[in-house]
């Protein structure tokens, strides 16, 4: 049932985190989260999901993919997506920006 064929599992060499949301829960997760949406251009996203599971889906495709405790989802610049809340869960999203070697 969860597949990752299409999630990439790891974020690009010399990604760097620059930013952070606060922990949502299955009460506060924002409206726009459940609905598509992407990043912007040359910014990745690693989605941490600390407690209970969320569905990450990816929009073109309709791909799904389970997340769990102690799981991750890398989400690719301007790719869009969304993420199904069904049930207890805690989670955040690093925000990424790759740094050139000069």
């Amino acid at each position: 049932m969860s597949r990752r064929t299409a999630v990439p599992v790891r974020l690009p060499d010399g990604a760097r985190a620059y930013k952070r949301t606060p922990v949502f829960t299955e009460a506060t997760v924002p409206a726009a989260l459940r609905t598509d949406h992407s990043t912007k251009a040359g910014v990745w996203g690693l989605l941490q999901v600390s407690a209970g599971s969320l569905t990450y889906v990816l929009a073109g495709t309709g791909e799904e993919t389970v997340i769990g405790a102690g799981a991750s989802a890398v989400i690719r610049p301007e790719e869009r997506h969304r993420v199904v809340v069904d049930g207890p869960v805690a989670f955040f999203i690093e925000f990424h920006r790759v740094v050139g070697s000069g």
